[in-house]
């Protein structure tokens, strides 16, 4: 019996890992990547979960060696048996109908020096479409209430002009000169407010531009060197955001996670595939970039009937796509809308799947 419970114990982690992924009824048994193809969309294609991103491709590690390098061209194949995906070999051509029957010297290999080709890792295709989040990478976004009242401030113009642009200078008070000489220039936005809590939890700020230090002093003197929208008194300085990895790892949270769709980018009531959601929750909540939610819409209220005096009915929420998370504030996050089959609309929940 003991040897059994410990059998048992061993093959345990390895049926719940198989049970874990579950293939699509009209998977196909291999895909060719073409330019335009994400690592999501090829796992998407085979699975139902394409978040659980060690489990589709590591047990592949001695075939794929980095899973991000991947390039069109290649030939991904579904192995059945163990639920996984691997790179195979492209498709030979079938011998044309009017070729000669094979002789002797057909077996004969011919070699002959020739260039090693190796693939560079950036044309690789992403994990996923990162044209689509990039202008959300390297800009400020959220600055939170606390801060505003002490981030650099522009507070003067050269010859007392009331907008700059590209090669003016501005006055700025409160610029740290430890904190190097590039910035960029922004303008708080709209106020993120709690649906829930009625908390502040920062302003989205409209990016205007950048700007180079040319002197460090009580109110230092900055010169702007791209200017995409007009500048003015009042507007705020920020160091340029830390640079992001060019692939993320798609990954569930460990804990329950629960949000709420609070904005949508662009000032939209509904967002659809690929466009750009604000979650009210954020770092200190334990979201992290990579983290993949599912999408939910508040179940329908169904009214009782009154010649029977039933109560109302509430059906369960509904289910209906997947979110992105690519860039994390203290309190707030952006992601992007991977996949719906439905308008994703404001107090939408989004949670671990």
């Amino acid at each position: 019996m003991r040897k059994i419970i410990s059998l048992f114990c061993l093959l345990l982690p390895i049926l719940t890992y198989a049970d874990s992924l579950e293939i699509r009824e009209n998977a196909p048994d291999r895909h060719v990547v073409v330019k335009g193809d994400t690592l999501w969309d090829i796992s998407a294609t085979f699975f139902k979960d394409p978040w659980k991103w060690q489990q589709i491709w590591g047990l592949n590690k001695d075939t794929i060696k980095d899973p991000h390098w991947i390039y069109p061209g290649d030939v991904v194949m579904l192995d059945r048996a163990t639920g996984t995906l691997r790179i195979g070999d492209a498709p030979q051509q079938a011998p044309a109908a009017n070729s000669s029957a094979p002789t002797a010297s057909d077996n004969i290999v011919k070699l002959s020096p020739r260039a090693r080709e190796i693939a560079s890792d950036h044309n690789s295709i992403p994990v996923i479409p990162l044209s689509a989040i990039g202008p959300f990478l390297a800009k400020p976004l959220v600055v939170e209430e606390a801060d505003l009242s002490t981030t650099p401030t522009l507070v003067g113009t050269y010859e007392h002009r009331e907008l700059l642009s590209t090669n003016d200078v501005a006055y700025v008070k409160n610029l740290p000169a430890d904190k190097g000489t590039q910035w960029q220039v922004y303008r708080p936005g709209k106020t993120f407010i709690d649906p829930d809590t009625d908390e502040i939890l920062g302003h989205e700020v409209n990016y205007l531009g950048d700007a180079v230090v040319e002197k460090f002093a009580p109110i230092s003197e900055l010169r702007i060197t791209k200017a995409t929208f007009e500048i003015g008194r009042g507007d705020h300085f920020a160091q340029p955001s830390e640079v992001f990895p060019n692939s993320f790892e798609p990954h569930a949270p460990n804990t329950l996670i629960s949000a709420k769709v609070i904005s949508i980018y662009g000032g939209m009531v509904q967002a659809s595939q690929n466009a750009i959601i604000t979650l009210n929750k954020g770092k200190r909540d334990g979201l992290e970039n990579g983290h993949v939610l599912a999408l939910y819409q508040k179940g329908e209220v169904l009214k009782g009937a009154r010649a029977y005096k039933s109560n109302n009915v509430t059906l369960p929420d509904v289910r209906y796509g997947l979110v992105f998370v690519f860039r994390t504030f203290h309190k707030v996050s952006y992601a992007l809308v991977l996949q719906t089959r439905l308008p994703v609309q404001l107090l939408d929940t989004a949670q671990t799947p």
